[in-house]
């Protein structure tokens, strides 16, 4: 009888900084809500424009929506203080995602925040997130793209023990809402979930008071205008965080997203 083979696999150091954010997100006050969205009217615009010349992403289009929505409801991106009643609200939406890069022959998901995102026009959102996939990245020590790094304080970092990294970050950053708005942005999207076929919903842990995760993107019959259709729907998940914003504002700007979603608004 032969003894079971097994290999190793090499995560990047910046895994390190991935297992604080799920320590971190497990203790928030995040109130969770799983939404089924008709996209159909905008996936069809978005098709005329390019269409027409004007190259947009379906991302970048969600992301311009959802900067506008937050501008519209605060403190729905506002950071408070552990034990304290105030929060803190940025007048500008910066917005963070993820971008996967080729680092070292690995595939390493990075950090880039889109600052300013209302006040920018979906075509400049779209052109930005174009410029900073085609960043190279020659070091693991630029954990976050489209800013000066310090690789070594980097490195430095993620090999101390995990409870000390988290000490730190609580104190230098995530009790500073200035601090946290400069360093992550206030809102956090994901795609991961669109990867695939498979109908559902990704739920994701994060530090930032607005979480959104993107699901999967799938025809689907449903009732529309009195008729069953074939209509593509978006599995979206929202993340809220409850000591800075009630349940009816809250509901209130999940409303106004929708809505605004499902007119494709701003194409």
């Amino acid at each position: 009888m032969t003894d079971n083979q097994s290999y190793e696999i090499q995560y990047p150091s910046s895994r390190q900084l991935t297992f604080d954010v799920g320590k971190i997100g497990r203790g928030k006050h995040h109130v969770q809500g799983l939404l089924e969205v008709d996209v159909t009217e905008a996936r069809q615009k978005i098709k005329q424009n390019r269409q027409a010349g004007t190259k947009i992403s379906f991302t970048a289009w969600l992301i311009k929506v959802i900067a506008d929505c937050v501008a519209l409801h605060p403190p729905v991106s506002g950071i408070n203080r552990a034990g304290n009643n105030k929060v803190v609200v940025f007048e500008n939406v910066d917005i963070s995602i993820v971008i996967e890069k080729d680092v070292n022959g690995t595939r390493v998901p990075l950090p880039y925040v889109i600052r300013k995102a209302e006040q920018k026009t979906l075509l400049e959102i779209h052109t930005e997130i174009e410029s900073a996939k085609s960043q190279v990245v020659d070091d693991e020590g630029n954990y976050v793209l489209g800013k000066e790094s310090n690789p070594l304080g980097m490195r430095l970092f993620v090999n101390l023990p995990q409870w000390l990294r988290l000490v730190l970050m609580r104190g230098f950053v995530l009790n500073k809402p200035q601090q946290m708005q400069k360093m992550m942005g206030t809102v956090m999207i994901t795609t991961a979930g669109m990867v695939g076929h498979t109908k559902g919903w990704i739920v994701p842990f994060g530090m930032h008071p607005l979480c959104l995760a993107l699901g999967t993107l799938n025809e689907q019959p449903c009732v529309y205008k009195g008729e069953i259709q074939k209509r593509e729907i978006l599995h979206l998940t929202v993340l809220i965080d409850h000591d800075v914003i009630d349940g009816v504002p809250a509901a209130r700007f999940v409303d106004d997203l929708v809505k605004k979603l499902e007119k494709g608004y701003g194409l």
